[in-house]
């Protein structure tokens, strides 16, 4: 049991349930339901356990080269344990997905089928998305905007709403700068792996320009949406600043953006206090 409660990430948690509950509870006026109850429990354990236990069992392998797994960064299950572990996640996501397909809409249940494939397409074999550059990195950021576009599909939101489609955009640039920027401490133990990434193909530098640009981006994307929702804006900000410190990284030292992972771990929860008290801010408005 401990094996697969720490397969399941639990820092994690709050980075999926969070979009989903998050987005359901402003695109239905603060509406408490079933669907909201159930989707935020499946965006809260199963759905990580099915991400990274998938992610631990079939990288295994690479992993036990990697210095950083074994912790709050990744675990590192013994083979024993690798059964238990994706029965696990079969056995926790099925029921959830079977109520929430029966309580939203055909378009609802799409959205539902195509964030729960790409997270198993991103680990799984023959699929592997993670090893398909740039690919991997849009599919990473799906992971975390998914709960967010299922959420607001689920409760009928217009996409297009000047309110909402540059959130999404936003969330997606952001998923993927930080997945960019994640993957560069790991250039010289992936290449002697044999596994690619996009950080593999740009090489470090180019892999932390992107991401900073990238940040940036998304920050200008929300420039578009009316008061007090474009202060969101700011958000992104802290990220572009926390990478851009490692602009001069390179291949041989990419070991050293380690320390900017880490910050990006502890400023989630700073960021995502903020945008609490903005949702408030709008809720209220």
């Amino acid at each position: 049991m401990k094996d697969v409660l720490a397969a399941s990430r639990p820092f994690s948690w709050i980075n999926t349930a969070y979009p989903f509950a998050a987005g359901y509870l402003m695109a239905t006026g603060g509406r408490i339901d079933a669907a909201l109850i159930v989707g935020t429990l499946f965006f809260l354990i199963p759905y990580n356990l099915l991400m990274y236990g998938v992610n631990d069992v079939f990288d295994y392998a690479s992993d036990l080269a990697n210095p950083r797994k074994g912790g709050i960064e990744g675990a590192l299950a013994d083979r024993s344990a690798h059964p238990r572990i994706l029965w696990a996640a079969v056995a926790g996501t099925v029921p959830f997905i079977a109520v929430l397909l029966a309580l939203g809409s055909l378009a609802a249940g799409l959205v539902l089928a195509l964030v729960v494939f790409l997270v198993v397409a991103y680990s799984a074999p023959v699929l592997r998305f993670k090893e398909r550059p740039v690919l991997d990195s849009a599919t990473s950021a799906l992971h975390f905007a998914g709960p967010l576009l299922y959420a607001l599909v689920l409760a009928g939101a217009p996409l297009t709403a000047r309110t909402t489609w540059p959130v999404l955009v936003a969330f997606v640039l952001w998923g993927m700068s930080s997945h960019a920027f994640g993957a560069v401490q790991d250039v010289r133990a992936d290449r002697a792996g044999g596994i690619g990434s996009v950080a593999t193909v740009l090489g470090a530098h180019r892999t932390v320009v992107a991401a900073t640009t990238g940040y940036l981006l998304a920050a200008a994307v929300l420039l578009v949406q009316p008061w007090p929702g474009v202060l969101a804006a700011l958000l992104p900000l802290p990220y572009a600043v926390s990478t851009a410190r490692f602009w001069r990284v390179d291949d041989d030292d990419c070991e050293r953006a380690n320390a900017g992972w880490r910050t990006f771990l502890w400023l989630n929860l700073v960021v995502g206090f903020a945008v609490t008290m903005l949702l408030i801010a709008i809720a209220l408005t």
